[in-house]
C-alpha cells in the first residue's frame, strides 16, 4: 500500500471545508445538492476520495485548493522546543528555523537537550500515521556517557524500566565505542531513552536520534533542514 499518496487523498467534503467555503456539515450539504463537481463532473457522494490535483467547482466556480502539504527533515540543535507554544520571549522553537509561512509543527517530539533527527510538516494525517502507535515505527539513538559503558550496563538498559506506570524495554542496544551506545526504541515514551540510561547508574552527556523507521539522519548539517522526497517519506514505513 502507498502510504504517502494515501495521505495525501482526503474525503470531498473534507477539501471543501479546508478551501474555507463552508463547514463539513454544510459542505455535505453543498454536495448532496449536486453543486460541486470534480474533474467537470457532478459529485453527490460526500465521502468521494480527492487529491489536491483534482480541479473542484462550486456552482461551476473553481474551489481554493487545500493548503500546499510541505514535509521536512531537520537536524534539531539542542536548546530548541518541539512546540508551538512560546513560554516566554527567551524560548527557541523549532518553527523558528524555518521560514514558511505555512502552519508548521513537529511529528511527534525531541526533548529540548535532544539533538538530531526530527520530522516537521503542516500534513496532520501524515504526522498522525508516523506517531501512532500501532506503526511499530523503530526510533534510534545515538548516546553519550559519562563513562564506559560495560556489558552489565547494557544488560541493564536491556532488562527496561519502569515509565509512565508500564514496564518498557528497548527494542535494541548495542555498544559502539567506550562511551557511547546505540539505543532503538519503540513504544516512544516521554524521556524514555534517558530513563533507560540513568536505571543503569549512567549520566547523558550527548542524546541524539538518529533514525525513524528507514528514514536516517546521514550526514545533515546541524540545525540544517532539508524537503523529503516520496521515497525517504515512504521509508520511515517500511
Amino acid at each position: 500500500m502507498d502510504l504517502i499518496k494515501k495521505a495525501n487523498k482526503m474525503r470531498l467534503s473534507k477539501r471543501v471545508e479546508r478551501a474555507g467555503l463552508a463547514s463539513r456539515r454544510k459542505a455535505e450539504e453543498l454536495i448532496f445538492e449536486g453543486r460541486i463537481k470534480v474533474n467537470g463532473e457532478v459529485v453527490k457522494i460526500p465521502q468521494t476520495q480527492v487529491t489536491e490535483e483534482d480541479e473542484i467547482l462550486f456552482d461551476d466556480t473553481p474551489v481554493q485548493s487545500a493548503e500546499k502539504k510541505v514535509y521536512y527533515i531537520l537536524n534539531k540543535p539542542a536548546g530548541y522546543l518541539c512546540s508551538n507554544k512560546r513560554l516566554s520571549k527567551r524560548q527557541r522553537l523549532v518553527i523558528d528555523l524555518f521560514e514558511e509561512d505555512k502552519r508548521l509543527f513537529t511529528v511527534g517530539r525531541l526533548d529540548k537537550e535532544t539533538k538530531g533527527l526530527i520530522i516537521v510538516t503542516n500534513d496532520g494525517d501524515f504526522a498522525q500515521k508516523v506517531i501512532h502507535p500501532s506503526r511499530n515505527i523503530a526510533k534510534e539513538y545515538l548516546v553519550k556517557t559519562d563513562r564506559d559503558v560495560t556489558s552489565d550496563h547494557l544488560k541493564v538498559i536491556s532488562e527496561g524500566t519502569l515509565i509512565q506506570n508500564a514496564h518498557i524495554k528497548p527494542h535494541r542496544v548495542v555498544k559502539v565505542r567506550k562511551g557511547t551506545l546505540k539505543v532503538t526504541v519503540l513504544e516512544g515514551k516521554k524521556h524514555e531513552v534517558r530513563l533507560l540510561i540513568e536505571e543503569a547508574g549512567l549520566k547523558v552527556l550527548e542524546l541524539k536520534r538518529i533514525r525513524i523507521g528507514g528514514l536516517s539522519l546521514g550526514a545533515l548539517p546541524e540545525g540544517a533542514m532539508r524537503e523529503l522526497t516520496l521515497n525517504q517519506m515512504e521509508s520511515i514505513f517500511e
